[in-house]
Order: C-alpha cells, then structure tokens, then sequence
C-alpha cells in the first residue's frame, strides 16, 4: 500500500490520530488517548509520538491543534496553556520526532472544516468541544482563521465561557441545547453562511431542532480534513 497522511487531530480533552489517503479515507480506525494534564508541550508529543507508532505507513503529517497557527508554529493555545506553547514549533518537532516527514500544521477547526464542508458558498464550520472553534470557508477555500470563540457572545462571556465543555458539564444538557439555540441565529446575521457543520465531541449532546440548513458531522471530520493540507503539494 502507498504510504499515506498521519493525520493527527489535537483537543482540549483528547488526541486522535490515523493514516489516510489522498481522498481523506482513513485506513484503520482512529486511536485516541485523552490530552495530558498539564499538556506541555514536550509532554504531548511524547505521548503523540507513542500512540501513532503502530499506525501504517505514512510518508507526510497533518496536524490540527486548538489554537492560532502560523508558519508551522503555534501563537495560543487557550485550553492547553497559552504561555507554555507560544512559538513552539510544533510541525518541525513531531516531523523531525516521526521519521523526518514532512509536517504541516493547521488549526484544528479549520482541518476539520476540510473534512465537512461541501465546497460551495460561504460555509461555516463550528467545533462544540473543551471550548468553541470556528473556521470559514468560501467555495472550499478556507478563509483566514478568526478565533471567534474569544469573542463576547453575551455579557462579558465569549463563546467559549458560554457554551463550551466547562458550562456544559455546570449548566446540564437542556440549558446548554438553549444556549446553542440562541448562538445559531446570531452566527447567521454576522455571516449569513449557506450552510453551517457542527462538529466537536459535545455536538452529539444536541437535541434541539436544527435549521435546515444547518448539519452535524462526524467527529473523524478532524482526521479526515489533513488530506487537503497536501492537495496543492
């Protein structure tokens, strides 16, 4: 078989990785192991490097991390230590660290995005997990990131502090669907996207009647959207 993409998919609250091939298909079925605590950084590639070891073979990396990402660096982690992560060269540690591949790193909404967008019209993609990603895209070009789960969505709160996993678990499932509720048509009036995929871990805790045009999308979205750091090689 042709070597494939280790596709590795960084969150607040777990790691998961495979191989796939051009398309996005995975070959075996995602590992995963819950994110380190404190997640420093030499501690989360250790534990990176340990759980993609028996993965089939691969000869590029993609990697989505939860936080804003430029030139292969990373400039804030939110949920895994801002201090102790800025300009942590994250793409050359794991390829040098993974057999000298060549890596490349992208935020882990925008990734995703990749693997659930349809390509056509402005799209927009938001992630429900350890906080609140976001990534846009426009006929399957990925607009530049906003980190729109910092922003104030109600008081003094940003979007993180109103619906993400820490307010879920302390407000319970109906009050957060309620809050969800409200967040859905104010993204549509600041975007007015054709169609908007939720993905993350927490969005199969959903049970409010969706808009129509409006999906949730598998989690293995995360993996799968690494193909598209390689189409244009």
């Amino acid at each position: 078989m042709k070597p494939g993409i280790l596709a590795i998919d960084i969150g607040g609250s777990g790691i998961k990785a495979d191989v796939i091939d051009e398309d996005g298909v995975m070959q075996t079925g995602r590992v995963r192991i819950d994110t380190p605590k404190p997640a420093k950084p030499d501690v989360v590639v250790d534990a990176i490097v340990k759980l993609v070891k028996d993965l089939p073979p691969y000869n590029r990396i993609s990697i989505g991390f939860p936080g804003v990402v430029r030139d292969g660096k990373v400039l804030t982690a939110a949920n895994l230590g801002r201090d102790i992560w800025y300009g942590f060269a994250l793409a050359d540690t794991l390829s040098e660290r993974l057999g000298g591949h060549p890596a490349r790193l992208l935020n882990d909404a925008d990734m995703q995005g990749f693997g659930l967008i349809e390509g056509k019209g402005v799209e927009l993609v938001i992630t429900l997990g350890t906080g609140f990603g976001s990534a846009l895209f426009r006929d399957g070009e990925l607009m530049p990131h906003m980190e729109l789960g910092h922003h104030p969505i109600h008081k003094d709160r940003t979007y993180d502090q109103y619906v993400g996993n820490a307010e879920f678990k302390r407000i319970g499932k109906r009050r957060w669907n309620s809050r969800i509720a409200r967040v859905l048509p104010i993204l549509h009036t600041l975007l007015h996207a054709d169609r908007i995929h939720i993905g993350g871990g927490n969005a199969r805790e959903l049970t409010i009647k969706l808009p129509d045009n409006v999906k949730v999308g598998s989690n293995d979205a995360g993996i799968r959207g690494g193909a598209a750091l390689w189409r244009a090689a």
